[in-house]
């Protein structure tokens, strides 16, 4: 009869996609839609943005995810881009806080040309002995850039960092007393460290806060699109304009 020649059905597995979403969102727990659908495109993943958004929406990560309260973003103007990598960095300090209640500091340091980040140093107190010794480990590993962006902390126009900066033959650039515009990229930086790492876990010890920072540095800078670099990871971004530049 016409039953018999009615087509049935496929039914969907969709164990696949559900398997690389959860995975991702594990690892990424803050990213958003947008995040997730660069990053399967990058990994070259084999499902469309339709079949992504609706399992997307059955696992029910569509729905406004509670965190930390914090002040809204200060990033209002976008500044000029570095032309090439090591011209300019760009660093600023973060703090938080442990499961104890023990406070701890983070200095964090991005190349303003990729916003890649350097380094996030992390610890209870950092003094400008300790700044300008992270400062020196990655002018080892990278060469001196010629100029670093910073506000006027008491560690950043300590004159111990002004002699170490003049021996190096680094211009430091002092952004204006409440002008963290003037500091955009590496703002826009923290807010995504704020995000992604800082207000997502609950640190109970220094070296959770470190290895955590550590793996998440590394998916930033590797594996995480981002929007101003053509959606596409910073380390790729400088890859691609600069093949023969070796850090």
């Amino acid at each position: 009869g016409w039953r018999s020649r009615c087509p049935r059905p496929v039914p969907r597995d969709d164990s696949g996609v559900i398997a690389f979403i959860q995975s991702h969102m594990a690892l990424n727990p803050r990213h958003g839609f947008d995040l997730l659908y660069d990053s399967a495109r990058l990994q070259k993943q084999p499902w469309g943005k339709t079949v992504l958004w609706r399992v997307y929406c059955q696992l029910r990560l569509n729905l406004p995810r509670r965190g930390k309260k914090r002040l809204p973003a200060r990033i209002k103007q976008p500044l000029r881009a570095a032309s090439q990598p090591n011209q300019g960095w760009s660093c600023d300090f973060m703090s938080d806080a442990l499961w104890s209640g023990r406070r701890f500091r983070t200095f964090n340091v991005i190349d303003e040309y990729n916003r890649e980040g350097l380094r996030i140093e992390i610890d209870t107190s950092l003094p400008a002995a300790r700044v300008i010794r992270a400062l020196d480990e990655l002018v080892e590993v990278r060469g001196a850039p010629l100029s670093i962006r910073l506000d006027n902390g008491p560690e950043f126009i300590a004159h111990a960092l002004a002699e170490w900066a003049q021996s190096k033959g680094i211009a430091l650039n002092h952004i204006q007393p409440g002008k963290p515009t003037q500091n955009a990229y590496v703002e826009r930086f923290n807010k995504t460290y704020r995000t992604e790492v800082l207000d997502c876990y609950v640190f109970e010890s220094l070296n959770e806060v470190r290895q955590m920072t550590e793996d998440w540095l590394h998916r930033y800078n590797h594996h995480r699109p981002h929007e101003s670099l053509g959606r596409i990871p910073p380390v790729e971004y400088r890859v691609k304009q600069f093949p023969n530049l070796y850090f």
